[in-house]
């Protein structure tokens, strides 16, 4: 049964509730925007953001472009899940985006310069980013280093690793990895290409939705799940039950890591894009997780609407007209709705404690009457 407070509505009505509002201040936030901006195409502009592909005439160009958001959908999930997992034991994975770009550069390796099949190099990608969890799991349980200064400073340290590795399978010319074309590490679609007119729709979609319920399955129908959920209730309360708190860390931080790493893969493995060895930054896709965390209440159910919903705005502003708004509103405004999802959980707190205000008074005022 679903739980519920004596007097208000239940968590999953307060999350979703709660993520709408976070939606509709930022999808406000963002019209002001293009209104300061020009007046004239405003309205229009935020309607073609919300429509996205719906923006098209013809079906075959919707169902395509459709195919396009499910595509980036799909490692945002799995970076959701990455942190929802760790945040779950109490612990902050803002490492993601390390492990995340150690996905990329295990799997494209592994496909250019050793010719692995696609399995493989999913295998590849997980068990490295198991292993970069393990190092701040190792940290936090046994040194009590904080996750979140580790995993910063892997993310820098993994980044110009992988920009190193992946300068030897590289373009001549460009600073781009070659494409997978003539490589057996292309994830197969099992049809969904032809489905969606889109060469890049994969099993990576299905894959993903699918480690969504197996996470929620872990997390909340298994011993396993529920010693890591006490653990990062109270980790000394955890320590008396009998429960082994370090390796339960150490575990958190492993699936958290190989998460990441797992969503890298399913989407440099459609040969979707191509990493840039002069890149000076981590993939947002890592940092856009925590958001999407956030946004999906803390559910892993819930990671996979909110990952698509933040997928959806960002590609919706690629079609507004250019000629009217500069090229970056877009990110601004898919930044703006991101920055608001972080308000979730305290609006989920603000209302639990309305309520109880309420409960309280309304117990007092019975006691009174009693009297």
């Amino acid at each position: 049964m679903k739980r519920k407070n004596s007097v208000g509505l239940s968590e999953s009505m307060q999350t979703i509730l709660s993520s709408l509002i976070c939606i509709l201040i930022g999808l406000f936030i963002g019209f002001l925007v293009l209104l300061a901006i020009n007046p004239q195409g405003a309205f229009r502009g935020i309607i073609t953001i919300i429509e996205n592909f719906m923006t098209f005439s013809k079906s075959a160009s919707r169902l395509k472009y459709f195919g396009t958001t499910l595509v980036k959908t799909a490692p945002l999930i799995l970076c959701s899940l990455s942190v929802c997992f760790c945040y779950k034991v109490g612990l902050f994975n803002i490492g993601a985006a390390g492990q995340y770009t150690i996905g990329i550069a295990t799997s494209l390796y592994l496909a250019l310069a050793f010719h692995m099949p696609w399995y493989i190099c999913l295998l590849g990608a997980l068990i490295v980013g198991a292993f970069v969890g393990f190092i701040i799991g190792v940290l936090k349980a046994y040194q009590n280093v904080n996750e979140v200064i580790s995993g910063i400073m892997l993310n820098w340290i993994i980044l110009y690793g992988t920009n190193t590795l992946l300068a030897k399978v590289k373009q001549p010319a460009s600073p781009y990895t070659f494409g997978l074309e003539s490589t057996k590490a292309m994830l197969p679609t099992l049809g969904l290409d032809k489905l969606f007119g889109n060469k890049y729709m994969t099993i990576a979609v299905p894959l993903s939705i699918l480690i969504a319920v197996l996470v929620w399955i872990v997390l909340t129908k298994t011993k396993f799940g529920y010693e890591l959920r006490a653990t990062g209730y109270n980790k000394n309360g955890a320590r008396y039950a009998g429960m082994k708190e370090k390796k339960n860390i150490i575990v958190t931080l492993m699936i958290g890591g190989a998460l990441a790493a797992l969503g890298a893969s399913l989407l440099y493995l459609t040969d979707f894009e191509q990493w840039a060895t002069t890149s000076s930054s981590v993939p947002s896709m890592g940092f856009d997780g925590i958001a999407a965390t956030f946004l999906g209440g803390l559910h892993p159910i819930g990671s996979i609407f909110s990952s698509y919903f933040i997928e959806h705005i960002t590609l919706g502003g690629s079609y507004l007209d250019k000629s009217l708004y500069p090229s970056q509103i877009a990110d601004l405004i898919s930044a703006t709705i991101i920055y608001f999802s972080a308000f979730v959980l305290f609006m989920k707190v603000w209302y639990k404690h309305h309520q109880q205000m309420k409960l309280e008074k309304k117990q007092e005022l019975q006691k009174g009457e009693e009297k």
